[in-house]
């Protein structure tokens, strides 16, 4: 998968997990074992020995397989992978767009955006989705024909906390069982995974963008997703919430004309490109407010 920096630096995404996707997810044994390793039971069992004081001795070789800067980041409030994983970022590391018009990265990732065709239907990766797929929610996906989905992927070596992309309102979080595939564009050119995995969403309702739905994607073998508990009112560049070990997507669904997004991405986008962007970090500007 191709990516690009803001400033243009083109990357390949070669994460070493390629070869054992495509044997997964391409041959007949492999779809076959995909059947166990995607349930929500296999996954609660990784989580529980990521969160044990033993996982520990797997937090330093994968700082060095991945390049990750520890000293970026507060020490880990508890023990073992997962306490090192869902680890939180010194806030200068992070520093947040202050200007409330402009649209923000609700977490370090790999980003995509798609028009939202009539029908409220899109098309991901050579996979049309609906948004009624994603929501299970006719008459809510109704509301964002013409609008714009953006997919932010997150990898394993992401900062995997997450944050509210503007000020608002937010509606009771939603919850939708399912199981985890991986979100590596691999699984998604076989399965549709944004609507098998399991997700969570809110509708949160902004001045500077209207109505727009988050949601969180959880992915193979644990993608835990965690959001915090708090009051309705939501803060622009509140933490929202974080996942446990895996690869996940955040998602925002965008109502028709609410943002412009960003050249760069979109020209990226276009040509099946994903953009790196970070955490509170500018990826547009609202149509509604100046």
């Amino acid at each position: 998968m191709k990516q690009i920096t803001r400033d243009g630096l083109l990357i390949e995404e070669q994460d070493g997990q390629e070869h054992v996707l495509k044997l997964l997810y391409g041959t007949i044994p492999g779809r076959c074992l995909l059947k166990v390793l995607v349930a929500p039971w296999v996954s609660r069992i990784a989580g529980a020995f990521l969160s044990s004081k033993a996982s520990g001795v797997l937090i330093a070789p994968f700082a060095r397989k991945y390049s990750i800067d520890r000293t970026l980041f507060l020490p880990p409030s508890t023990p073992g992978f997962n306490g090192f994983f869902t680890r939180v970022i010194r806030p200068e590391a992070r520093p947040l767009d202050d200007a409330e018009s402009h649209l923000i990265s609700p977490c370090d990732s790999k980003l995509s955006v798609f028009p939202i065709e009539e029908r409220s239907r899109f098309l991901l990766k050579n996979t049309t989705y609906s948004i009624e797929s994603l929501l299970r929610d006719r008459e809510l996906s109704e509301c964002y024909s013409g609008g714009q989905i953006l997919v932010f992927r997150l990898t394993v070596e992401d900062y995997h906390r997450y944050c509210y992309f503007a000020s608002g309102r937010r509606e009771p979080f939603r919850k939708i069982p399912g199981v985890l595939h991986t979100v590596n564009p691999i699984a998604n050119d076989v399965f549709p995974i944004y609507q098998e995995n399991a997700r969570e969403y809110t509708v949160i309702h902004t001045e500077a963008f209207g109505s727009v739905i988050m949601m969180e994607v959880g992915a193979l073998l644990v993608g835990k997703i965690v959001n915090h508990s708090c009051a309705e009112q939501v803060t622009r560049g509140q933490e929202k919430g974080y996942f446990q070990y895996g690869g996940s997507t955040v998602v925002l669904i965008l109502p028709q004309g609410a943002a412009v997004i960003d050249p760069d991405i979109l020209d990226n986008s276009r040509q099946g490109i994903e953009t790196v962007v970070h955490y509170g970090e500018k990826i547009g500007i609202s149509t509604i407010i100046p």
